[in-house]
């Protein structure tokens, strides 16, 4: 079960033209802006025939206050809901997933789903509750990829990651205390990357219900990343694992064929 998803205003050049790509805008407001990325986005706008009304400065500090729209604000349509089945169903194999488990910043959300986009994977998975707002400011964190990513919201996260597994999906949470290397098991398998909340990383039940957990070292004064750095680490190890010949050597290999 989900909340209902509400339109939204976008704003910033690079968060409106990825909405526009997406056929998600519906509006644009802009104000006077003579530059070329500006021009760039309004011809983008007359190829979608998207609407654009021509607005002062002031309009767009009170639709976006405390902001740098840059001189646009799109309306973005609701992203569609998903459940947790569809997004494992429509992934390409092997499947790759976020789970955030209480991820309650909007700019640690934005770019985390950013990170999902470039990394190629193929949804997010969060709690209704605990959960940063899908809104103006994740989206301009995200340089507008909550345009083009999947996401579904659950009641309960530790019930997803049953069901990730009930689907054949391997589940890693990412945890400062644990033994086993981000790096060491194998990640070219279906996998789902479970990241906790700021500050206090994953919940003791979440944590009890993943298939492995895994730790990406620290080397410096500080004893943790940021969880949008974490989940930028995690899923370009996926990528590079996918994109290279198998070595053998993994600790912890799982191949399919042994569920």
């Amino acid at each position: 079960m989900s909340h209902t998803a509400h339109a939204m205003l976008v704003y910033g050049i690079n968060a409106v033209a990825e909405g526009l790509r997406a056929g998600r805008i519906t509006a644009l407001r802009v104000s006077k802006r003579a530059d070329q990325r500006m021009q760039s986005l309004l011809v983008l706008a007359h190829d979608r025939g998207v609407p654009i009304r021509r607005v002062d400065a002031h309009e767009l500090d009170r639709l976006a206050p405390n902001s740098a729209h840059q001189g646009v604000v799109g309306d973005l349509k609701a992203p569609r809901e998903y459940d947790i089945e569809e997004l494992v169903r429509d992934a390409p194999s092997p499947g790759l997933f976020v789970v955030l488990d209480g991820i309650e910043d909007p700019h640690n959300f934005g770019a985390i789903v950013r990170t999902v986009d470039a990394a190629g994977a193929h949804g997010v998975i969060r709690q209704t509750r605990h959960a940063a707002p899908l809104g103006s400011a994740a989206a301009k964190a995200s340089a507008g990829a909550v345009a083009h990513v999947r996401i579904a919201d659950v009641v309960n996260i530790a019930r997803a990651i049953e069901e990730l597994k009930a689907l054949n999906m391997w589940t890693v949470g990412l945890a400062g205390d644990a033994s086993v290397r981000y790096d060491q098991i194998d990640l070219t398998v279906p996998v789902a990357l479970i990241l906790g909340a700021e500050g206090t990383g994953l919940r003791r039940l979440v944590k009890d219900r993943c298939d492995f957990l895994v730790k990406i070292p620290m080397f410096g004064h500080v004893n943790s990343l940021n969880v949008s750095v974490a989940a930028g680490v995690a899923l370009f190890e996926v990528v590079r694992q996918r994109n290279a010949k198998p070595s053998g050597r993994l600790v912890g290999r799982f191949p399919p064929s042994d569920v």
